[in-house]
């Protein structure tokens, strides 16, 4: 399978670099129809977007600019969205105009209908794939997972550990690894990334009984404070008034255990912290899984996805 990256990839590598040096080297890309990354510089009146291609101008027309443009199941805020950001694009012409000033005319479009075509329809559940994170909402992530085309990680499926919103776990631009968990029959594709996280047991492992660590309150109850140690893992600390969601906090580990998937904890400080994100670890590297068992084998209730 072709492989294709999420827009502003490639932006940066020396071959896309080297050809933009010169005229000939965009000439070469026009014949043999390379994908090519530059950054989007303004969108006219008409939403034809301009983009710099380092020794000459370059102009993608508004209804090469995306997929659904042209039909308009994709509206015009897709096209002002990606100014002063990377886009891919083929070189499909070149004008001159009256003084001999060449523009190459670019089109955005066909790249997202051949990405469509040679990889987003031929990914199956369980296949894992790359993202870049484009916007978060309250329901969940977008993400774009080739060429600008869009795929939807709904806020259940980012963790085991709940959180109040996306924007706590990733950041605008964050690389991230997804888990495809359907893909309708328009090429619509839905991502999981909980299954990349890691199991109950492998989280565990990172923590003992009598340990002093660090956590971010995440949920408050008042039968108890859930506080996230990882991504994929959190305990239940006494009820106490004065946390908030959000808050980072020192925490005791009390007990573990692994048939009730329970850890107790006792709060030994928070405060206040405006970075929330935990980093992520991934703990498999693999292409495609048909099945996740979160839950230990011991443990009487069983929290699993299959693919």
């Amino acid at each position: 399978m072709k492989k294709y990256y999420p827009e502003g990839t490639i932006s940066e590598n020396k071959s896309n670099k080297k050809y933009m040096e010169s005229i000939n080297g965009l000439r070469e890309c026009f014949f043999t129809e390379k994908i090519l990354e530059a950054k989007a510089t303004l969108c006219d009146h008409e939403h034809n977007l301009h983009v710099d291609l380092g020794v000459m101008d370059g102009i993608i027309p508004r209804e090469e600019c995306a997929i659904g443009i042209s039909d308009g199941s994709v509206r015009d805020i897709a096209i002002i969205s990606r100014v002063n950001k990377p886009v891919c694009f083929k070189i499909i012409d070149f004008m001159d105009d009256e003084q001999g000033m060449r523009t190459a005319i670019l089109s955005r479009r066909v790249v997202q209908e051949e990405c469509m075509e040679n990889y987003i329809k031929n990914l199956r559940a369980g296949d894992i794939v790359e993202a870049r994170i484009t916007h978060n909402e309250s329901f969940g992530s977008f993400c774009d997972i080739g060429c600008g085309i869009s795929a939807l990680l709904p806020i259940d499926s980012i963790s085991v550990s709940r959180i109040p919103h996306p924007n706590v776990r990733f950041s605008v631009n964050t690389i991230i690894k997804a888990v495809v968990k359907s893909v309708d029959s328009l090429g619509r594709v839905t991502l999981s990334h909980k299954e990349l996280l890691g199991t109950w047991e492998e989280n565990v492992q990172n923590f003992k009984a009598g340990q002093t660590v660090g956590g971010i309150v995440r949920t408050i109850e008042k039968y108890g404070v859930f506080i996230e140690l990882s991504p994929n893992l959190a305990g239940l600390a006494e009820y106490t008034d004065d946390v908030r969601e959000g808050d980072s906090a020192s925490v005791y580990i009390k007990s573990i255990n692994p048939e009730k998937m329970k850890i107790k904890l006792s709060i030994v400080d928070s405060f206040p912290d405006r970075n929330e994100q935990l980093p992520v670890k991934y703990y498999y590297d693999g292409n495609h899984i048909d099945s996740w068992q979160y839950s230990p084998q011991i443990s009487s209730k069983i929290i699993e996805s299959i693919f």
